[in-house]
């Protein structure tokens, strides 16, 4: 087939558990992500980015079909996307494009840790790819499963072994438009060590160097992990450095939209037991920027955005309607600078924790919890009561609690509202929130006027 060069091909880079804060444009100052910063740099990076669910399997729902969680039914781990759903791939598909699957997909039935059943795999064409990737493979023992559900072993480290088979899948379709999901388990624990592996010789590059400031602070697992981790994402960002190569030697880089982001960030068991499942930045915000055909030079995106609207974005940049169905919004007025009434927060479900809700604007971070519904198996609740509210100009690490002060109830009203208008928006019932116990006098705080609580 000659490919027709009007109509750009799209290669998603997409990584597991990375906090934001790994990147060199966000402060890191390991030198970790160059690959990436040029990238953001040359490109459009999304400075604000959330995930609208911090589980491995809602946000990857989320992400396919470009509906909460709480929409598409996946509000927690372990439920597979109902059959017929309209992903992605659906949508490339039918305007001619080749779509292929490569690595971990965490949206079918959860009896198979391997294999996918093809009506199970999102509508992918070509596919290499397994339900539940931690389990079946480890750092340096790779297996994926192809179309025919046969194991496949790939030699070398994990996101090499990745990397190289969508080397291979670019290479093998360079003559006509593809769209190509490709989904890392790094930097994502290895579940049955509990342990960040990264490549041999990386653990030692970062043990006792540069810690995050809310891990400096609340501690969790960070000095058993945090080396181990970092040496996992020095590795995707080199990853990502072959990709672009391979585009360039294959004269597509300049036809080829490159997506980088995550799923949810990681905590290092700081907000609970475990890594993700809270309304905290470390376990929402997440790396995410866009080069390629109409996002070359769109500078640095300052809105507040959701992974869920890269889809509607991803589709209007390759000239395919978006459908009515998709929740998010497409970020491609942003880039034009045009007028448009973007939102002033983003909305967050939380699940499997706690069945819990947020919305952060730019300065203040509010969230409820409902202390009487289970986080496994209900996927809302009509009542809610409130939880947490951060001051982000004053406390970006989030370390104080200001939802029982006196002196920020104004700013408690004006969030809740935004709150319940998110939920509804997103098709959940109406809830009702009850405020928190008697609220304390203000330790010092100044009163926050209704005005300032847009920010």
């Amino acid at each position: 087939m000659q490919r027709n060069r009007n109509r750009p091909s799209v290669l998603f880079f997409f990584t597991d558990q990375q906090r934001w804060d790994t990147t060199g444009v966000h402060g890191n100052p390991l030198e970790l992500t160059p690959n990436f910063d040029a990238m953001a740099a040359g490109g459009t990076h999304l400075y604000h980015c959330f995930t609208p669910q911090p589980v491995c399997g809602p946000s990857r729902a989320c992400l396919q079909t470009g509906r909460y969680a709480t929409t598409t039914g996946c509000f927690r781990n372990g439920i597979p996307l109902p059959e017929g759903s309209k992903t992605l791939a659906h949508y490339f598909n039918e305007a001619g494009y080749a779509t292929g699957y490569i690595g971990k997909w965490h949206l079918a039935d959860p009896a198979s840790r391997g294999p996918v059943a093809e009506n199970e795999r999102g509508s992918y064409q070509s596919w290499l790819a397994a339900n539940l990737l931690e389990f079946v493979s480890d750092a340096y023992d790779t297996v994926l499963y192809n179309g025919e559900d046969e194991a496949v072993k790939l030699p070398g480290y994990r996101v090499d072994a990745l990397t190289d088979a969508a080397i291979r899948y670019v290479d093998a379709h360079k003559d006509e438009p593809f769209f190509l999901f490709l989904s890392y388990l790094e930097p994502h624990h290895q579940n049955h060590i509990d342990d960040y592996p990264p490549p041999e010789g990386y653990r030692e590059r970062y043990a006792g160097r540069w810690v995050p400031p809310d891990l400096a602070a609340l501690g969790g697992s960070t000095q058993q992990h945090l080396a181990g981790y970092y040496g996992m994402v020095k590795r995707l960002d080199e990853a990502l450095g072959r990709l672009l190569d391979a585009l360039r030697s294959l004269e597509l880089l300049e036809d080829t939209i490159v997506v980088f982001t995550s799923d949810h960030g990681c905590h290092f068991k700081t907000r609970n037991s475990e890594y993700k499942r809270s309304c905290h930045e470390s376990a929402i915000r997440v790396p995410a920027a866009v080069r390629g055909p109409g996002f070359d030079g769109g500078g640095r995106v300052r809105e507040l955005v959701s992974l869920l609207d890269l889809p509607p974005t991803l589709l209007e940049a390759a000239g395919i309607d978006v459908p009515e169905a998709m929740q998010g919004r497409s970020l491609l007025p942003l880039l034009r600078r045009e007028e448009t009434s973007w939102p002033e927060e983003v909305f967050v479900q939380i699940s499997e924790s706690q069945v819990g809700r947020a919305v952060r604007t730019r300065r203040w971070k509010y969230g409820v919890t409902a202390p009487e519904r289970d986080g496994w198996r209900d996927s809302g609740s009509p009542d809610y009561v409130d939880q947490y509210l951060y001051d982000l100009q004053s406390d970006p690490y989030e370390l104080f609690n200001l939802i029982d002060l006196e002196s920020h109830q104004s700013v408690v009203k004006v969030m809740r509202e935004r709150l319940v208008r998110r939920m509804s928006e997103a098709g959940e019932p109406v809830p009702t929130i009850v405020s928190s116990p008697a609220p304390k006098t203000s330790y010092g705080q100044r009163s926050v006027s209704p005005d300032e609580a847009w920010m």
